[in-house]
């Protein structure tokens, strides 16, 4: 199946396609009305500490649904079993990436939780319509993400840097695009950072996670909060984790305003 294919779809016939393993790879321009988010599942145990981790962290983390325990379905999404509806997935088995399956029903246990992190490819419709080009959808790429220098707010087990998607913007729509993006916290907001990569702690030439930046003269790099953060708080804090591949996201039927 090839992008053009699945552009025309709603949200519950891309998880479809999901489900049958047809596409495995970024989500960036598919269904851009509607609200993409990062998928991360953990064991009951952690859910309160995560579920805080969020609330302190919400410019990476913004915590946008959650199941009930033991359930696969996100309120969000009625029908929709998280094993199954994202295009391919991580498993960490102490912070360590240890599979890349397109199914995780093996995975899964009664006592999990699944939670949904709001994504920046939520923004990037809005950008495109005000006229402000995203370059990695322009290449069909994944948006490039980076460790950074910045450290989350710790909570109980979960520590470790903030991870931040990078878009390369024309200087004269700076102020532009983080208008539009602040206006959508649940999909991270306003940047963390404009300018300089350095003073985050980041070479833009080796991108951690995602696509190779594409980067044209004039452009400014832009810094937002990535979803992706949890996978590195798990790294750091040795933490078993069930995620999403970066980039493959969760797609909700909730409508963006």
């Amino acid at each position: 199946m090839e992008f053009d294919d699945l552009q025309p779809m709603n949200p519950a016939q891309l998880r479809e396609v999901f489900r049958r393993g047809e596409w495995t790879d970024t989500t960036a321009g598919l269904a851009p009305q509607y609200l993409q988010g990062n998928l991360v599942v953990l064991a009951g145990g952690l859910a309160d500490d995560f579920r805080e981790f969020c609330r302190v962290n919400p410019r990476p983390c913004p915590l946008v649904d959650v199941t009930e325990v033991g359930s696969v379905e996100f309120p969000s999404a009625p029908g929709s079993n998280y094993c199954t509806d994202v295009p391919k997935y991580r498993v960490l088995r102490a912070g360590e990436a240890v599979e890349f399956p397109v199914d995780i029903s093996e995975h899964h246990r009664d006592d999990m939780v699944g939670f949904l992190l709001g994504c920046s490819f939520t923004f990037e419709a809005a950008l495109v319509e005000a006229g402000v080009p995203v370059r990695h959808i322009e290449a069909r790429r994944t948006v490039p993400m980076y460790r950074t220098s910045v450290e989350c707010t710790p909570v109980g087990r979960f520590s470790g840097p903030v991870v931040m998607s990078m878009r390369a913007i024309p200087e004269h729509l700076v102020d532009r695009a983080a208008e539009i993006a602040a206006s959508m916290p649940q999909a991270h907001g306003a940047p963390m950072h404009i300018g300089d990569p350095a003073e985050i702690g980041v070479d833009l030439n080796f991108p951690d996670f995602g696509g190779d930046p594409v980067i044209e003269p004039g452009d400014v790099p832009m810094f937002w909060g990535c979803g992706v953060t949890p996978q590195e708080v798990a790294r750091q804090s040795r933490l078993d984790m069930i995620t999403h591949f970066p980039g493959a996201m969760f797609i909700t039927d909730r409508v963006m305003e």
